[in-house]
């Protein structure tokens, strides 16, 4: 069986970042390490983390039962909200917000204090997207996921749109939604906040999927990223399977398989991508 993997599998710069800060305050620090929701979309890192101490607290009552340690801001990044309830509290914070969503937060801030109405494409249920938000004006800020909220969309003549997106969203359908909102003739700005290495991985995972007879996308459950990877990789090969670990795979399913491509999230570490890619080697 020919077994392709992608270059851009696994950990992005940002999440790289956040967890190394992690681990780190984890062996250094004095008193109890929390991050503000899991560090990342992946409960095998999580679990790993637990495993050494690191606790997970959500919501501002959870923050405020964290004055007697650490608190690390994950890699999604959080609201001007959030900062606030920390320094007035005085509790410490690590940031590790990823430098990519940082520099959304402050385009947000800046175009919102000159009077646009921001938009936001992305999924507004994630906390990327719920970080970034907070960060413009209430009211004048609004998220977008889809072709019908799109349409939707409606601002007086006068006003300026700005346009920003999710770090880890779907490029081609980002470009899809600008579109309509670019046809309803609005003084709008568009800045393609999709990073790098997000378009990068997208672009890789869709080449492979179009060349395999099968293909297999790593990641955790809540992973936006990758479940953004599974649709990309779904439309140009059939038998696309998600798993977390190799453990979730369906060997069967492979038997009369001559090509598999393997890729994974941007929170997927490298000893599960190894795994995957040695066991499907090993297995036909």
């Amino acid at each position: 069986m020919v077994v392709k993997t992608a270059q851009s599998a696994g950990f992005c710069p940002g999440v790289k970042r956040a967890v190394e800060i992690v681990y780190e305050q984890a062996k250094a620090a004095g008193g109890p390490v929390y991050t503000f929701g899991p560090i990342i979309h992946n409960e095998e890192v999580v679990k790993d983390l637990a495993a050494r101490g690191v606790q997970v607290v959500e919501g501002r009552e959870g923050l405020l039962g964290c004055r007697d340690g650490t608190v690390i801001i994950r890699s999604h990044g959080v609201s001007r909200e959030i900062y606030e309830l920390l320094e007035q509290n005085n509790i410490d914070y690590v940031d590790a917000t990823c430098p990519f969503v940082r520099k959304i937060h402050r385009l947000v801030e800046r175009h919102s204090a000159e009077g646009c109405q921001v938009v936001i494409i992305g999924n507004g249920s994630h906390p990327e997207v719920e970080g970034i938000r907070g960060w413009g004006v209430p009211g004048r800020t609004t998220v977008i996921s889809n072709e019908e909220e799109a349409r939707n969309f409606a601002v007086s003549g006068e006003e300026k749109v700005c346009v920003v997106a999710q770090t880890t969203f779907n490029n081609n359908k980002f470009q899809e939604l600008v579109e309509i909102l670019a046809k309803k003739g609005y003084d709008i700005i568009v800045l393609n906040t999709i990073c790098d290495a997000t378009h990068k991985r997208q672009t890789e995972a869709r080449e492979i999927s179009a060349q395999v007879d099968a293909m297999i996308v790593i990641g955790g459950s809540k992973s936006s990223n990758t479940q953004k990877l599974f649709e990309i990789c779904k439309k140009e090969c059939e038998n696309t399977y998600y798993i977390q670990t190799f453990n979730d795979l369906d060997v069967t399913k492979l038997q009369s398989i001559g090509s598999v491509g393997i890729t994974a999230g941007a929170s997927t570490p490298n000893n599960i991508i190894e795994e995957v890619q040695k066991n499907v080697r090993n297995e036909f």
